[in-house]
Parts: structure tokens; sequence; C-alpha cells
């Protein structure tokens, strides 16, 4: 294989670790939350750029062509967006309540508020 066929498990990959870097290193819960988005979309690229059959084309029957393109995939990936994009606001309306009740949403500081109390 070449590279540009390997070019879709380069940016998986490169996406998947920047995300999941993100979630490791930072104490800014916002900053997590985005690594986590920023994880999910690379198993979003993944799974569409699996799902392309070469050669084929959308599901409607056809005598000229005899190789169909799956629909589930994409349809399944369209509500995993609809289903991050939700646990995406309630993260943050969580952080909102958080920063509202304790002045901030850094990790360390709430640990240490924590432990004052």
């Amino acid at each position: 294989m070449t590279i540009p066929g390997l070019l879709n498990y380069w940016v998986v990959m490169i996406l998947m670790m920047l995300g999941l870097y993100t979630v490791i290193s930072q104490s800014n819960m916002v900053k997590k939350i985005i690594g986590l988005n920023i994880f999910q979309v690379s198993v979003f690229v993944f799974y569409i750029s699996m799902s392309k059959v070469k050669g084929g084309t959308a599901p409607i029957l056809d005598p000229a062509w005899e190789t169909y393109t799956n629909p589930l995939p994409h349809v399944l990936i369209l509500t995993a967006i609809v289903v991050g994009v939700a646990t995406t606001a309630l993260g943050l309306a969580l952080l909102v309540r958080i920063h509202n009740a304790f002045g901030t949403v850094d990790e360390i500081e709430l640990n240490k508020l924590e432990n004052e109390s």
C-alpha cells in the first residue's frame, strides 16, 4: 500500500493521540471536554473512512451496478454525532454549575478545595 492508501489511518491516529494527550495532560475541565471531542471525531473519521467500498454506489437498485455501499455506518455515525453533541452540552452545563459553585473549573484547584473542607 502507498501512503495515500494509509492516509486515513494516519489522520485517525494523530487525532486520537491529540485527544488522548489533551485529556490526560490538562487540568482545565473545558480543555478535557475538547480533548474528548477530538478523540470522538477520530473514531467518526475512522468508521466512515472504513465503510467506503471502492467502486460502490448508493444502494439504489439498478441493473447497471453490482457493488453497493452500505449506508448503515453513515447512519450510525450521524446518530453518534447527535449523542456526542448532547453529552458535550451536558458536560459544559455541569461545568457552568461547578464554576458558579466553586469559582473554578480547574481540577487541581477543585481537589484543593475538597481537601480543605
